[in-house]
């Protein structure tokens, strides 16, 4: 349990939305995506997802956990007609879901409802520490942690003083909750524990956090390798050995990663931006975006201004 303990202290946590939505129409996303992490509370109804067993349903009480960097194929409401790609449903959204700021109970008039809370966590502040795990999407069946996005919801859309610290606090509550859960049930422990083992490495912590500060710059082998103090034919082998997956790998989701931060907080052109998370050719930088993303740059930054409706 050291060890668990260890990397929960090491997690930077940061809330990113939660919104409460009604299905007006059932809808299935083809290829289902995001950088950050996503809890889906099922109020009323059902909500599915595709693994590599087949469909996976969650019911009334049940939550839907996708780790961030894990694609997959997502179902609001039952018999869905239509099946949409992410780039569709960016500009088809409206007529599927509505968003609303009307609390928690369960409206009996709406089949289908849910809160959906999105949140970062990462190790030492560089690394996506659900996405490492390396996990499919899963199923949750606790009351303790639907009561805690019952309650970052209400606190999300309340205008009390400090409601935002509360968001804070119960955004690092959701994400302990999570994890406990995953060791309760003993969901992916293995992952977890060797988790636990690499995040120990200095030389690693030191190659994390180079490419945090350095994300629009030579991120090379021979650059990582003097970082480490390893050879430049051995850093690549070293970095998949202890997270596995080769570095160049890593660094493309890091600056695409901070690509969809920019998106959601800037105004910048995307050239601009991609010149920040270190592409110099645009049309580059966009046709990697999308094979990534499944949408266009331009309509992921409508897609954020959609989400906050």
């Amino acid at each position: 349990m050291e060890d668990y303990n260890k990397i929960i202290e090491s997690l930077g946590v940061r809330y990113i939305k939660a919104k409460s939505i009604n299905v007006k129409q059932p809808v299935s996303i083809s290829n289902f995506y995001d950088v950050e992490n996503t809890a889906i509370f099922v109020k009323s109804g059902k909500l599915s997802f595709e693994d590599s067993t087949g469909v996976v349903e969650a019911e009334e009480g049940e939550v839907i956990f996708i780790p961030g960097g894990k694609r997959t194929k997502l179902t609001y409401g039952s018999n869905a007609k239509a099946e949409l790609t992410a780039e569709e449903f960016v500009t088809k959204k409206e007529l599927y879901l509505q968003s609303h700021t009307q609390g928690v109970a369960v409206d009996p008039t709406v089949t289908d409802s849910m809160i959906v809370v999105t949140f970062e966590a990462k190790v030492f502040n560089s690394v996506n520490f659900f996405a490492s795990l390396d996990i499919e999407p899963f199923v949750i069946k606790s009351d303790d942690i639907n009561f805690t996005i019952k309650q970052l919801f209400l606190e999300s859309i309340s205008d009390e003083p400090g409601s935002s610290r509360v968001v804070k606090l119960k955004t690092e509550q959701l994400v302990v909750e999570i994890i406990r859960y995953v060791i309760k049930n003993r969901l992916f422990v293995e992952q977890l524990a060797t988790n636990s083992t690499y995040f120990k490495d200095p030389r690693l912590i030191d190659i994390f956090n180079f490419i945090r500060e350095n994300i629009n710059g030579d991120l090379s082998n021979k650059v990582l390798a003097e970082v480490a103090n390893v050879s430049e034919d051995y850093v690549g082998q070293y970095f998949k050995m202890l997270t596995g997956i080769n570095p160049q790998d890593y660094i493309e989701y890091q600056r695409m990663e901070e690509a969809v931060n920019l998106l959601r907080t800037s105004k910048n052109s995307i050239r601009e931006i991609g010149k920040q998370v270190g592409y110099k050719d645009t049309a580059y930088f966009c046709r990697r975006f999308k094979m990534m993303f499944g949408i266009p740059a331009g309509k992921m930054r409508r897609r954020e201004s959609l989400m906050n409706l």
